[in-house]
C-alpha cells in the first residue's frame, strides 16, 4: 500500500477543495452582509492542511494501484466531508458538530437530508455554499481530479474505478481518463448553465436560479427554501424541474454522444434510457390518476405536474419538494419513496440500484424460466446489441445482494436506536440511495434524529455514494494482505 503517495493525494486534493470556499466570499461581498470571516477562516485551515501533508510527501511519486485508489477515494470523502463541516460549525453555532458534518455530508452525497430549518434567515453566503457542495459532489470531486493530477504526473484509472457510479465502470468515453472526466465536466457545467438559464426566464431570481440549478443537475435536492420547490408555486419552474432532473439522472455517456454528433436518436435507441423514460411514465400516471380518483385533485394539468414532479423527484433521487406528499393515500408515499431504491441510469448523477441492475435483474429472472422449460437452452442476456459476460451478471447480483443485506441491517439499526420502523424504513432508503426525501417523522427535515442515528446516516450516505463496495472493501481481510 502506497500510503506516503496517498497522503501527498490528499493534501493536494484538499488544497484543490480549499479554492472552493473562497466562491461565498464573493457571494457575500455581493450581498454586503459582511459574513466572509467563517469561510476565509475555513480556507485557511484547509488549505493549510493539504500543504502540509503534500510538503510533507512531496517526494512520493509512485503509482497508484488499484487497492490505492478505493483507499485513496474513501479517505478524502470522509476527511473532505470533515474540512466542508467548517464553515457550518463557525457559523450556525446553535448545531453541534454532529449537524454540521451530517449536512457537509449531505450535500456533499447529493442527498438533500437537511437538519437547518429557516433557510430562508441564513446569510446568502451560506445557501450558496450549501447548494455549491451539491454541485461539487454531482460528478464527483474525485472525477474533476482525475482531469487535474495526470498534469502533477499522477495516473487516475483507479479513483476513476472507485468513484463513478454504475456496473460497468472501465468504459471510457475517450481514450485517456482524463480526457473523459473533463468530457463529464464540460457537459456537466452546461446542463447547469442551460437550467440556470431555464429558471431564470421562468421567475426565479438569479441567486435562487443559480442555487436551484446545482441542485437540480446533481439531483441533489437541497433547496433554498425551506418548502422546497412548493416555494414557487409555478408549474413552469417545476417542468423545468423535471427535465433537468431526468437529463442529471440519465447516463452521461448519451449527453456525450448528443453533443458531438448532434443528434437525439439515439437517447430513445438506448435500452436503457427506453425503459427508464417508460418507468417513469408508469409510475407518473399511477399517482396521478390515485391522487384524482382520491379526491386530493380534479382531472387537470396541474394534477399531472405535480403527480410528474414527485415521481421524478424521488426517481432520479433527487428529494425536492412540490406539494406534501406525506398527506396523500398512504400506498402514494411508500411508492415514489421505493422509486429511489431503483434510481436512474448508470453514468449519471443519481443514486439508487441503478435502472440497469433492475433491468438485468428482470432478464436474468426470464431467463431462468426459460430454463426451467428447456433445461438444455443456452440462452444469452443481452443489453442492446451486445450479449453480457457472465462476469457482469455476477457483479450486478452481488451488488444487489449486498445492497438489500445491508438495507435490511441499518433498519434494524436504526429501530434499534429508538425510531419507529416507518421512519427508519423510510430514513435508510433516503441514505443509502441518496435521495435525501422521506415519509414519517423526518418528512420535513431530519433535525429531531438523535445524535447515534445521525452517525448512522452519515455513514449510510458516504456508502451510497461510493455504491457500497468501495467502502465495504476496505473492511475485508483481502484488502490489507500483501
Amino acid at each position: 500500500m502506497q500510503f506516503k503517495t496517498i497522503f501527498r493525494l490528499l493534501g493536494l486534493l484538499l488544497m484543490m477543495f480549499s479554492l472552493s470556499m473562497l466562491t461565498p466570499i464573493l457571494i457575500d461581498l455581493i450581498f454586503q452582509e459582511a459574513f466572509w470571516l467563517p469561510f476565509f477562516a475555513a480556507f485557511t485551515c484547509t488549505f493549510l492542511t493539504g500543504l502540509l501533508l503534500w510538503f510533507s510527501f512531496r517526494r512520493q511519486h509512485n503509482e497508484l494501484k488499484t487497492r490505492d485508489g478505493f483507499l485513496l477515494v474513501v479517505l478524502f470523502w470522509f476527511v473532505l466531508c470533515f474540512f466542508a463541516s467548517l464553515p457550518f460549525i463557525f457559523t450556525l453555532t446553535e448545531h453541534s458538530i454532529t449537524d454540521a458534518f451530517f449536512e457537509s455530508v449531505s450535500g456533499f452525497t447529493t442527498t438533500g437530508a437537511s437538519i437547518i430549518t429557516h433557510l430562508e434567515g441564513l446569510p446568502s453566503a451560506i445557501l450558496f455554499y450549501r447548494q455549491q457542495l451539491q454541485f461539487l459532489g454531482g460528478m464527483g470531486i474525485v472525477v474533476l481530479a482525475v482531469a487535474i493530477l495526470p498534469m502533477l504526473g499522477v495516473g487516475g484509472m483507479q479513483l476513476y474505478r472507485a468513484e463513478t457510479p454504475g456496473p460497468m465502470k472501465d468504459s471510457k468515453l475517450t481514450p485517456r481518463i482524463a480526457q473523459t472526466a473533463k468530457a463529464l465536466w464540460f457537459i456537466y457545467l452546461l446542463l447547469t448553465f442551460v437550467c440556470l438559464l431555464c429558471y431564470w426566464a421562468a421567475g426565479m431570481d438569479w441567486f435562487d436560479a443559480l442555487g436551484e440549478s446545482f441542485a437540480t443537475v446533481s439531483t441533489g435536492g437541497f433547496s433554498m427554501h425551506d418548502s422546497s420547490f412548493a416555494h414557487y408555486q409555478n408549474n413552469t419552474i417545476e417542468l423545468i424541474a423535471c427535465l433537468f432532473m431526468l437529463l442529471g439522472a440519465t447516463n452521461f455517456a448519451l449527453h456525450f454522444v448528443a453533443f458531438k454528433k448532434r443528434t437525439l436518436l439515439h437517447y430513445w435507441q438506448d435500452e436503457e434510457f427506453r425503459y427508464y423514460f417508460s418507468f417513469l411514465f408508469v409510475a407518473t400516471l399511477i399517482v396521478a390518476v390515485s391522487l384524482i380518483l382520491y379526491g386530493f385533485y380534479s382531472a387537470n394539468p396541474h394534477a399531472v405536474v405535480k403527480s410528474l414532479f414527485n415521481v421524478i423527484s424521488l426517481a432520479t433521487t433527487t428529494g425536492f419538494v412540490a406539494e406534501p406528499f406525506n398527506n396523500w393515500p398512504k400506498f402514494i408515499p411508500v411508492l415514489i419513496i421505493s422509486l429511489a431504491v431503483i434510481g436512474g441510469c448508470a453514468g449519471s448523477t443519481c443514486g439508487g440500484i441503478k435502472i440497469i441492475r433492475a433491468l438485468l435483474v428482470y432478464k436474468q429472472s426470464k431467463r431462468e424460466m426459460t430454463r426451467l422449460l428447456h433445461p438444455h437452452a443456452i440462452v444469452t442476456i443481452k443489453f442492446g446489441n451486445h450479449v453480457l459476460p457472465e462476469p457482469i451478471l455476477q457483479s450486478m447480483w452481488s451488488f444487489i445482494s449486498v445492497f438489500i443485506t445491508l438495507f435490511w441491517v441499518l433498519v434494524i439499526v436504526f429501530i434499534a436506536l429508538g425510531n419507529d420502523f416507518l421512519t427508519s424504513f423510510s430514513s435508510i432508503i433516503a441514505g443509502l440511495t441518496n435521495a435525501g426525501a422521506g415519509i414519517g417523522t423526518i418528512y420535513s427535515n431530519f433535525a429531531h434524529l438523535s445524535y447515534p442515528s445521525k452517525w448512522v446516516l452519515i455513514v449510510t450516505m458516504i456508502a451510497g455514494r461510493l455504491e457500497i463496495f468501495s467502502l465495504l472493501i476496505l473492511f475485508s481481510r483481502h484488502f490489507w494482505q500483501k
